[in-house]
């Protein structure tokens, strides 16, 4: 059984109405994992919060192998990682990282 990624699978989820639509929710899959990116304090507690939030990071960066086909040529809008504030097609930028705020300079250029 081939193994789909997080961001995939919420947005299959969300899609579950209209399952054959799910490529149309990917940007709702990937806001939800943008405001689970910051672990909140029991999840602290729990574990390395570095931890989560590089693994936030690799979900968050499968977006980009998402994107519906009538969309491949087109620059890609979305939101801050917290949900909160659009961005138009022209503020995300041809480096993928760019959209999840990496901190590490040598995550960037992978």
């Amino acid at each position: 059984m081939e193994q789909r990624s997080l961001i995939e699978r919420l947005a299959r989820h969300l899609a579950t109405p209209d399952p054959d639509r799910w490529q149309d929710h990917v940007e709702d899959a990937a806001s939800l994992l943008a405001l689970l990116k910051s672990p909140d304090d029991a999840m602290s507690k729990a574990g390395d919060g570095r931890i989560w939030e590089a693994m936030i990071d690799a979900a968050l960066r499968e977006r980009w192998t998402l994107a519906p086909a009538s969309q491949a040529n087109e620059p890609l809008a979305g939101t801050d990682e917290e949900g909160e504030i659009a961005l138009p097609p022209g503020h995300v930028g041809g480096n993928h990282a760019d959209w999840v705020h990496l901190h590490d300079p040598e995550e960037k250029s992978k």
